[in-house]
């Protein structure tokens, strides 16, 4: 539980960094939208860097950690959520609040002004929160698809998966299909976490639930069909404090190779936070 309030100074602590691999144990479906389809392609292809490999966008990464973190700490019901965008069919409504003591605010930032709630008065948000997480783009290892993997794709690096959606009256069947990054693939994970005052070092643990929470839930598009679960491994973490960035001082390797239940420990230990010296 943080305790920041508002008197909290903020200044560089140091900087956690967490690496690693990112398993594929069903296909993945991260949608590129439909602005490039091509004669007998996929209806839904899935998104490509410039040299054409399937990547995991960041952005896919920190929204669905930050939705089942709020999902997880009750924050999600109108009262604690804002419009991020309200246009007509496309509204998109996310936790906000302005408690010092937020910590999904803490993580993700939030900046200042004027925002409309979902339920009851808009609120004023008195001052901008940086956000202590980034989460970079995670490209693919490419020698995760395998030749036998390979042999058997509808392309070098993606398989397509066809199903159906049957009309409830008529019991037609209406096929689509969707471009999926095969079982087995590996993606390379980087995150770094800003430690920016001493309350700061509560968050690890909550980073370490919101990883573990994705573990057993779906990444990118159809998880209720079998798509996206996703298992991290050979997790490495690392504390670089500011000496490290100021006079080149050694970063310190606090696990390497573990597991998510391994970092999870790591980070609920009473000691840790004597571990993040400055």
């Amino acid at each position: 539980m943080s305790t920041h309030s508002a008197q909290t100074q903020l200044q560089l602590v140091g900087k956690l960094i967490l690496s690693g691999d990112l398993h594929c144990e069903t296909g993945l479906h991260i949608g590129a939208g439909k602005g490039s389809l091509e004669i007998g392609g996929a209806d839904n292809p899935v998104v490509k860097d410039a040299f054409g490999l399937p990547y995991i966008p960041g952005s896919s990464l920190r929204g669905k950690i930050r939705s089942l973190l709020e999902h997880a700490l009750g924050l999600t019901s109108p009262a604690e959520l804002v419009y991020l965008s309200k246009r007509r069919g496309q509204e998109v409504r996310i936790h906000q609040s302005d408690r010092p003591d937020d910590e999904i605010c803490l993580l993700f930032g939030r900046n200042p002004g004027r925002i409309e709630r979902v339920e009851g008065e808009a609120i004023e948000m008195r001052a901008a929160t940086p956000a202590r997480l980034t989460i970079y783009d995670a490209p693919l290892d490419t020698e995760s698809i395998t030749p036998q993997m390979r042999e058997n794709l509808d392309d070098e690096i993606t398989e397509v998966k066809s199903e159906n959606a049957i009309d409830r009256i008529t019991s037609q069947a209406n096929p689509r299909t969707l471009e999926r990054v095969p079982a087995g693939a590996r993606f390379r994970v980087r995150m770094v976490l800003d430690i920016l005052c001493e309350e700061d070092k509560a968050l690890p643990a909550r980073l370490a639930e919101g990883l573990r929470l994705l573990e057993d839930d779906a990444l990118g598009g159809g998880g209720s069909r079998g798509s996206g679960r996703i298992r991290f491994a050979n997790v490495r973490l690392a504390w670089r404090n500011r000496a490290f960035y100021s006079s080149g001082a050694a970063e310190t390797e606090l696990a390497s190779g573990a597991d998510l239940a391994a970092v999870q420990a790591l980070a609920n230990d009473g000691s840790f936070a004597e571990k993040l010296a400055s």
